[in-house]
């Protein structure tokens, strides 16, 4: 399996992350897991590479996210906020807190109660995952 840092494309990836995190809706989250099913593999990479590298690539488009993207909707597969550099972790809680979304005692949010499904129609790669 090639290793990647990136996606081969970063820009295109990274639009269709946006594109998709702007859907969601206020009071939702989704994990980066989730979000990388909802894309293709991009050109060249085949799927067990994406599988494994696809949400870490979701990580990088929401680290790089422009203003208008709800960067704060999305999540790590735990429920939890996810901690890396330049993050304001007690920032992201705070919007979501604002928007509807309960933490738990172990500052989780309950997925099945918040998580966003995506949009009927959309291109989930429900067998790649």
């Amino acid at each position: 399996m090639p290793q990647f840092t990136s996606p081969p494309n970063p820009q295109v990836f990274y639009a269709q992350v946006w594109d998709v995190v702007r859907q969601i809706p206020r009071g939702k989250v989704a994990t980066y897991g989730q979000i990388a099913k909802m894309l293709p593999p991009p050109d060249g990479v085949d799927v067990e590479t994406y599988v494994t590298f696809g949400p870490l690539w979701v990580g990088g488009a929401m680290a790089a996210a422009p203003n208008d993207v709800p960067w704060q909707r999305v999540i790590n597969s735990k429920g939890e906020i996810s901690l890396r550099d330049g993050a304001d972790a007690r920032r992201q809680r705070l919007i979501l807190e604002e928007e509807g979304v309960v933490f738990g005692e172990r500052g989780r949010i309950y997925l099945k109660k918040y998580e966003w499904k995506g949009l009927s129609g959309n291109t989930i790669q429900e067998t790649l995952f």
